[in-house]
């Protein structure tokens, strides 16, 4: 295949994928070896950004180009539009990254998968747990944990509390999630920090004193309402 006809076909695969395309995709859209071998060469039109990912060059480069290469990586023959929570989800400090929540350092790539699959990259750490609908958002194009299973993730790989009260706190003051959810995250891990078990909404609580917030009465009672309805009390 001439090189101009692949690279126009690789930009119809790419177009849904920040402009990135792994060699199982390029093999799949009938670029052969060598063609491909010439793309990558200087001045070829791919750049390579990952071991078995590439980059259009005439492509914006897409913000967290790392992580969404790793991510291709996880399933590479599968395009991004397809892809389920089976292929991996981004989250625990990646997820946090994308959406700007907190300060943990995002030194290390993390996915979520709920079928066990493994990697050679030192730098990317995978964990294998089911993972409920409710819990998935997309942003950017990304599959990612909503902010209130991140903080429940983030609890469960016993992070700093510090580090998950402030992104708890930007999560809500942003709007990505909500008190009520974040309290049914929380409630498995209350008996920890020695409250009664289950006590989701107490926790909250604990966490939001902890990072300090003026709205800090006002999501408690969002909270609680929450609760209440959940619990079939009328307010």
């Amino acid at each position: 295949m001439k090189r101009q006809s692949a690279l126009l076909r690789l930009q119809e695969l790419t177009q849904d994928q920040w402009g990135l395309v792994t060699r199982q995709q390029v093999r799949g859209a009938g670029v052969g070896t060598t063609t491909l071998e010439r793309l990558t060469a200087p001045g070829g039109g791919l750049d390579r950004v990952a071991a078995g990912v590439y980059r259009l060059v005439v492509a914006p480069i897409p913000d967290h180009l790392d992580l969404r290469a790793a991510w291709l990586q996880l399933a590479p023959g599968v395009p991004a539009w397809e892809r389920t929570a089976d292929q991996g989800v981004v989250s625990h400090r990646s997820a946090a990254a994308v959406y700007g929540l907190g300060h943990f350092p995002a030194d290390r790539h993390e996915f979520t998968v709920t079928k066990r699959k493994q990697t050679r990259r030192p730098d990317v750490r995978v964990h294998l747990r089911l993972i409920d609908d409710r819990e998935l958002a997309s942003l950017r194009g990304l599959p990612v944990t909503r902010p209130a299973r991140i903080a429940s993730d983030l609890l469960r790989d016993h992070e700093d509390p510090e580090g998950v009260a402030q992104l708890i706190k930007d999560a809500i003051r942003l709007a990505y999630d909500d008190p009520g959810s974040i309290a049914d995250s929380l409630a498995p891990h209350a008996a920890r920090f020695g409250l009664a078990k289950g006590a989701g909404v107490e926790l909250l609580d604990w966490f939001l004193d902890l990072a300090g917030d003026p709205e800090k009465d006002r999501w408690m009672d969002m909270a609680r309402a929450h609760a209440d309805q959940a619990a079939g009390i009328k307010t």
